[in-house]
C-alpha cells in the first residue's frame, strides 16, 4: 500500500475500464478525482491508497472525510485489477480506510452504489466486508436505478 503517484494514472484508468463495472461517465469522474489529488497535494478532501503486487498496480481506493460531519469517512472509489481480484486486495484496501478512520476516532464509513444488476458483485463485496444497506433512494441515478448507501460502523 502506498500513496498515489502521477505515473499511476494510466494504470488506474486501465483498471477502471477493465473491471467492466464502470461506464464512461464514471471512469471520467474517477479520473477527475485522482487528478484533483495529484494537482493539489495540500487538499484533504480526498485520500488515495494504491495497492501493488510485485511492483504492479493491483488497485486503489479513494476516500475522505465526509464534509460537515464529525467522524465520518466516505469511500468514493475502489477498483481492483481483474487479474488480482479474489486475492484479498479489495479487502485490504477497505481495511486501510477503516483503520485510518479508527485512528481519527471515526464513527462510520459510508459509500454509495447503484442498484443496477451489473453492480451486484460490488454490493456483494460490500456486504462481505461487513457493510449494511442503510438507505435507498428510488430512481436516483435514473429511472429504475436507485442509489444505495452502505454503512459500516467503526
Amino acid at each position: 500500500m502506498r500513496d498515489l503517484r502521477p505515473s499511476d494514472l494510466p494504470h488506474l484508468e486501465r483498471i477502471l475500464r477493465e473491471t467492466g463495472a464502470f461506464n464512461e461517465e464514471e471512469v471520467d469522474c474517477a479520473l477527475e478525482l485522482l487528478n484533483i489529488v495529484l494537482d493539489n497535494p495540500a487538499q484533504r478532501d480526498y485520500l488515495v491508497v494504491v495497492a501493488e503486487i510485485a511492483g504492479d498496480i493491483a488497485g486503489y481506493v479513494l476516500y475522505g472525510p465526509t464534509p460537515m460531519t464529525i467522524g465520518n469517512l466516505t469511500l468514493y472509489w475502489i477498483a481492483v485489477c481483474p487479474k488480482a481480484q479474489g486475492q484479498g486486495i479489495g479487502q485490504r484496501l477497505m481495511e486501510h480506510v477503516e483503520n485510518h478512520g479508527k485512528t481519527l476516532q471515526g464513527r462510520l464509513v459510508c459509500l454509495e452504489t447503484s442498484s443496477q444488476g451489473s453492480y451486484e458483485r460490488t454490493r456483494s463485496f460490500y456486504r462481505q466486508a461487513g457493510y449494511l444497506e442503510e438507505s435507498r433512494i428510488i430512481d436516483f441515478y435514473r429511472s429504475g436505478d436507485d442509489r444505495i448507501t452502505f454503512v459500516k460502523r467503526l
